[in-house]
This record gives structure tokens, C-alpha cells and sequence, in this order.
């Protein structure tokens, strides 16, 4: 009995596992269709926490102002590349208008991100283009978004913008509640990474 009761177990895992392939090739769909932005704080003090937020707002106005000119994804990450350097003197700009003096680094990168939820848009877990500023020793409590299309102003954001800008089968994933699926994507994402 213990042996059919263990074989059943396998059998329900090794089903939903299938079961998860397709939906997990969606999501990673949608890592090719968005730039992200990563922002790490010197510490988890709160001024430095609330310096965080205003190198994000200072770094996404001049992004927005970036990306007008961006038809797709590609070119907002060509742009990003290009405006590198001013993107990392504007943080430095406005982390030296608050009186302190961290160093601040810019970079792009392919990054590791947790399953977020950004209104009603849900963003897999997976490995993601991004950009990420680290102030000072970047020990703090991070912040993401999704810079382009742009999803990092919350309620605010332009759904619209974003159904226009990916796939209708991404978006679809991305708007379709599928909580639970995503908790299982993000769970085989950080299997994954242990082992690369």
C-alpha cells in the first residue's frame, strides 16, 4: 500500500511538472520582452532608503524622456547603453543634491528576479535584461520595475503601453491571475540558479 501510495505521489508530481512546461516557456517569453531597473541602497536606514527612491524618480524621468524616441525594446536598451555614463551621473547628481557622497554605479546585465506584482500585471520570476544602480555599498534593500515598457510608477502605470509593446500572449500571461503557477515558475527559477 505504501508503495502504490508513493507511486501515486510521483506520479501527480511528475504530472504537474509537464503540465508547467508550456507555461513556464511563456514566461520566459516575457523576460525578452521588457528592461528592467534594479536599484540597490547603501543600507536599510531609512534616509538611505528614502535616497533610493529619489535616485529612482530622477532616473526615471530622464528614461522616460529616453525612451520616447524607443519603437521597441531594442532600441530602448541600445539608448540605455548609450546614455549609461548620464544615467549614472544623474543618480550621482541626485545623490550628492541630498548631501551625501556614495559612489554610484550603473550597469546592464541579465539578472535573476522574484515573481512581482505591479497592479494588475504580474511579472515571473526569471532572468531579465536590467539595468542596476548600486549606491554606495548596495547593501540595502533593493527596488524594481519594469523600465520599458513602462510599468514603475504602480497604479499609475500604462497598461496600455505595455499590451502595445509585448506580445498579446505575454500580456495575456502577465494580466491572466495565474498566482499559483507563478509561485511554481519561481520555485524551479531558484533551483535553477543554485545550479548555474
Amino acid at each position: 500500500m505504501k508503495l502504490l501510495l508513493k507511486s501515486l505521489c510521483v506520479s501527480f508530481v511528475i504530472t504537474v511538472l509537464f503540465s508547467m512546461i508550456p507555461f513556464s516557456a511563456q514566461c520566459e517569453d516575457i523576460s525578452g520582452e521588457v528592461f528592467r531597473l534594479h536599484i540597490l541602497a547603501n543600507s536599510d536606514s531609512q534616509s538611505d532608503q528614502d535616497l533610493k527612491l529619489k535616485v529612482r524618480n530622477r532616473v526615471l524621468s530622464f528614461t522616460e524622456e529616453l525612451y520616447k524616441n524607443a519603437p521597441d525594446l531594442n532600441s530602448a536598451e541600445e539608448l540605455t547603453f548609450e546614455k549609461l555614463r548620464q544615467i549614472a551621473d544623474v543618480a550621482k547628481d541626485e545623490v550628492i543634491k541630498n548631501g551625501y557622497d556614495y559612489s554610484v554605479r550603473a550597469e546592464i546585465g541579465n539578472m535573476s528576479f522574484d515573481t512581482r506584482y505591479y497592479g494588475r500585471v504580474t511579472m515571473p520570476a526569471g532572468r531579465y535584461d536590467a539595468l542596476r544602480i548600486t549606491i554606495g555599498e548596495g547593501k540595502g534593500h533593493n527596488w524594481w520595475c519594469v523600465m520599458y515598457p513602462s510599468l514603475c510608477v504602480g497604479a499609475a502605470a500604462d497598461y496600455d503601453e505595455l499590451r502595445d509593446k509585448t506580445s498579446g500572449d505575454s500580456y495575456d500571461t502577465m494580466t491572466g491571475g495565474y498566482t499559483i503557477k507563478f509561485k511554481i515558475v519561481e520555485f524551479f527559477e531558484k533551483i535553477c540558479n543554485i545550479f548555474s
